[in-house]
């Protein structure tokens, strides 16, 4: 009988053991290693173009060529992406070497114009990416809305399609909540879409925008995050197929002075597997010269689609699940404004390399910086 009693233990004991096992690689969660940065010099040219505001990249891997988008609104020089060659040698970033720019054009065939003094033919580029499948690019631009004394702006956030020489060749159907608003709903002004990501197949397009909608919930405080949603397209249609609801975190430090400036929103995403996404969430506070940057591995597969709900205030839902991956804060290192993500080359263990830019704003005051992380699952 005790012989009996003592199997039927280990067997539980076993089965508990198999059951906890199989769970936690159900949620494991890769970790991101820092092995190597660069820093673009403030005052750096390229082809007469004033390098900075770098706000997205993608790795073209076929050609082991880079491309990175600037956020310029045509003030310092015309709207514009570049091609890059990123030199790892023996998993160290040695330089990056520019090899292109290239103007983006709306679709008339013409440039956009300046922020200033045109500011409704202008655009507001965010993130890039390269589809290899038609060797095209798409890139977001996060559109506009001031009401002001002296400017009305109300231009709707866009995803364009183009070729590799900047030419316009289509854009996705904006969604009714995407689309700028005088008052009362829609984005908010330079909250909408900051990151884009393909999936494995090129079939489906993930986006997000930076802060809630004004509809759905108050943006993020030191004490609570706000609710943001990501959007889903067919890449063949053109069309919004899902939307999900994502919860930011608080902002990471009080502003100083304390009702001065201060965000925390998504500011890059990057497709990891099936449903899941790599998430970055950067908070900035006035007075903290560096950002807190947050990386999250997001899961969407429970998550509700609320694409038919007009506001997200007192319903029900399942929210996107999220895991952290990594504060860069534990880094112990300067971490600037990052805005860009994307996998790079194999390592030479074999091991997935990622890579991240910061945006100077075109500021003396900030940092235009490459840092490379192993990715470890």
């Amino acid at each position: 009988m005790r012989k009996f009693l003592l199997l039927v233990v280990l067997q539980i004991v076993f089965l508990s053991c198999s059951n906890l096992k199989q769970t936690n690689e159900n949620q494991r969660i890769p970790s991101l290693k820092l092995i190597s940065s660069l820093e673009i010099p403030y005052d750096e040219l390229f082809q007469n173009t004033k390098i900075g505001g770098l706000s997205g990249i993608d790795y073209n891997a076929k050609q082991d060529l880079y491309y990175l988008i600037s956020d310029d609104r045509s003030v310092f020089n015309d709207s514009r992406f570049y091609t890059a060659k990123i030199h790892l040698v023996e998993n160290k970033l040695k330089s990056i070497d520019f090899q292109t720019v290239t103007t983006l054009k709306n679709e008339t065939g013409k440039e956009y114009g300046n922020w200033n003094t045109s500011p409704n033919t202008s655009t507001d580029p965010e993130d890039i990416r390269f589809n290899p499948k038609n060797n095209s690019l798409i890139w977001s631009s996060e559109g506009a809305r001031v009401l002001s004394a002296d400017k009305l702006v109300l231009q709707n956030p866009a995803i364009n399609f183009m070729d590799l020489n900047g030419v316009f060749l289509n854009t996705v159907t904006v969604p009714e909540n995407l689309k700028m608003q005088k008052q009362g709903a829609g984005p908010r002004n330079n909250g909408t879409l900051e990151g884009i990501t393909f999936d494995k197949k090129y079939k489906t397009i993930y986006t997000n925008i930076e802060e809630p909608l004004i509809e759905d919930d108050n943006s993020a405080t030191t004490e609570k995050g706000g609710l943001v949603r990501f959007y889903k397209f067919n890449e063949k249609t053109k069309k919004n197929t899902a939307q999900y609801a994502y919860s930011l975190e608080p902002i990471a430090h009080e502003a100083n002075p304390k009702n001065a400036f201060a965000v925390n929103g998504i500011s890059a995403i990057q497709y990891y597997k099936k449903n899941q996404l790599l998430v970055v969430e950067r908070s900035y506070s006035t007075g903290t010269q560096a950002c807190t940057i947050k990386i999250f591995l997001c899961n969407l597969k429970k998550a509700t689609n609320i694409k038919k709900y007009a506001s997200l205030k007192n319903k029900q839902f399942k929210i996107a699940s999220k895991k952290l991956v990594l504060n860069m804060d534990d880094l112990g290192i300067f971490i600037d404004n990052i805005e860009g993500l994307t996998f790079g080359p194999k390592l030479s263990n074999g091991n997935q390399s990622l890579l991240f830019v910061s945006d100077n704003n075109f500021s003396d005051k900030q940092k235009t910086q490459l840092l490379v992380f192993e990715l470890v699952n």
